[in-house]
């Protein structure tokens, strides 16, 4: 038997897909209709998280007292559900009421998601547009430039924190109570520019306040109220407000700082239109269920919609819009070096490490308070931490619980199931392998094929990786990098062959780029 016909028998007894289960697409038929969302493998994940639950705890505990958090309450969130949750220490230190998962702690940064959403929304309803001037909405800003070629100042601009503003941390976060009129009044004085926008990344405070000022602008009502009707409540957050004085005394969180080695209660400033930056009054309890919305925009799939903004405008908040650093030498707190590059999305903070891990979400911090959220939307799951405590660093204590979770119950983002077109495409490959007999008349290669791959040479690459593989003993399904883009195995006898395959966005989708390889065992 020749090796032509020795890797056909063996295709047709190993192959996934049999000839009558074979999948044929026609130009007339819609190709992305057989599209199937990617899937978590390990049916046991939920199960091993929760056997670390206990870790956890311990984990937050202990980090708590070792940075003086008076109170806290964390929450760990499991495909768009609250898994787990629980608190320790006090929300008042003089009326000794311990923190819980249902204590209202002011969440500070956390908050511009919420305003960054409302833009959205009112994007998707067709109210405004993210590369609208800011000066269509707030024209005392028009004429006010750094450099008098500078472009205008966008919306995108101020969800991003590429407005040209100075940092202003922590001048912002004595802003809260200010008015409308405060705000208008000082654009009116001139704005001092750091740079031109959408040159750099420089967190804006500010910038939140202009964007709360354009929701009103654009709605015709105060974005707290807003953000309070289209999107607290659609999510049924019961436990969310602007106006400390607004929450029940027993659910309130005091703020504090720790100076000389002692508590000093922090005062808690009224709404204004600086909140919009940072002033939501939240509970773990309900604020789980913002961080199970955002959950919920993933996997990219075909269901219904559901939640008060569309999931793709969701993904779009998520996305690294703004380069912020590059830290070649990060380090999980286990010690584990690992690079991680960041970025700002809209409201929310990006970052991506040397394993290929995303994280999205957002920290917060106040005089008194310091709140962190983090999700690993692959993964799914995610966790909430808030203290009451100036600038508490949440962050960190959160990473240890992800990295450790993840770790410890040996957790895998969600695997693509290869498409159709690409499982069919390796099937009418391995067929042709390794001689590329009629290759040429196939009609499963884009036009550009052959004037990049000659089939002689192709033949007598394939030959030769095959001698070495051995007998063909399994082929595997394709590992999808996309629709249209992967790599199968086929198992030989003394080495494996590694075959990868590119297709076309046309309708049926052809190969136009191919790559193969011996892999030694």
């Amino acid at each position: 038997m020749s090796k032509n016909s020795l890797v056909k028998a063996i295709f047709l007894t190993v192959c996934f897909c049999t000839s009558n289960q074979a999948f044929t697409q026609t130009p007339s038929s819609n190709p992305n209709a057989a599209y199937q969302p990617p899937y978590f493998a390990d049916a046991d994940r939920a199960q091993k998280i929760q056997t670390l639950f206990p870790l956890i705890e311990k984990i937050y505990r202990e980090y708590a007292v070792k940075n003086h958090f008076p109170g806290y309450a964390f929450g760990v969130m499991v495909d768009g559900k609250l898994v787990y949750s629980g608190g320790g220490g006090y929300t008042d230190i003089e009326k000794k009421i311990p923190a819980t998962p249902n204590s209202m702690f002011r969440i500070a940064s956390m908050s511009k998601s919420f305003t960054a959403m409302a833009i959205l929304k009112l994007r998707d309803e067709g109210k405004l547009k993210l590369d609208d001037p800011v000066y269509f909405y707030i024209p005392e800003i028009k004429g006010q430039k750094l450099t008098k070629d500078a472009p205008e100042l966008t919306v995108r601009n101020l969800l991003t924190h590429s407005a040209g503003f100075p940092e202003d941390n922590p001048w912002g976060d004595r802003q809260l109570a200010k008015t409308d009129a405060d705000l208008i009044a000082l654009i009116k004085k001139g704005i001092s520019f750091s740079n031109d926008p959408g040159l750099s990344y420089e967190y804006s405070n500010m910038g939140f306040a202009m964007l709360g000022y354009i929701i009103k602008k654009v709605s015709g009502v105060p974005y707290s109220e807003y953000i309070a009707k289209n999107i607290w409540k659609p999510l049924e957050m019961g436990q969310a407000e602007w106006e400390y004085s607004k929450v029940p005394g027993n659910n309130l969180a005091h703020g504090y700082r720790w100076l000389n080695d002692a508590w000093r209660e922090e005062a808690l400033l009224h709404d204004g239109i600086y909140g919009a930056m940072g002033g939501m009054i939240t509970s773990v309890e309900s604020f789980s269920k913002y961080v199970a919305l955002h959950q919920s925009a993933w996997p990219v799939r075909n269901d219904l919609e559901s939640g008060p903004v569309k999931r793709s405008s969701i993904r779009e908040m998520q996305q690294p819009w703004r380069f912020a650093a590059l830290n070649p030498a990060y380090k999980y707190p286990s010690g584990r070096e690992c690079a991680m590059a960041s970025a700002y999305a809209y409201g929310l903070r990006w970052s991506k490490d040397c394993e290929g891990r995303e994280t999205v979400g957002h920290t917060g911090g106040l005089p008194g308070f310091g709140s962190n959220w983090v999700i690993l939307p692959e993964y799914g799951i995610g966790v909430i931490l808030f203290a009451n405590v100036t600038y508490a660093p949440t962050s960190l204590a959160n990473i240890m619980v992800l990295d450790t979770v993840i770790r410890m119950a040996q957790l895998t983002p969600r695997q693509l199931p290869p498409s159709k077109i690409l499982t069919q495409r390796r099937d009418e490959l391995v067929k042709l392998m390794p001689d590329f007999t009629n290759a040429i008349h196939s009609d499963i290669f884009a036009v550009n094929f052959f004037s990049d791959y000659f089939p002689d040479t192709m033949k007598k690459e394939a030959n030769a990786i095959f001698v070495k593989a051995g007998k063909i003993n399994k082929i595997n399904e394709v590992v999808p990098e996309n629709q249209l883009r992967g790599y199968f195995i086929m198992e030989g006898e003394k080495a494996n062959v590694w075959v990868s395959f590119t297709l076309t966005p046309e309708n049926p989708a052809l190969i136009q780029a191919y790559t193969i390889k011996l892999i030694e065992k």
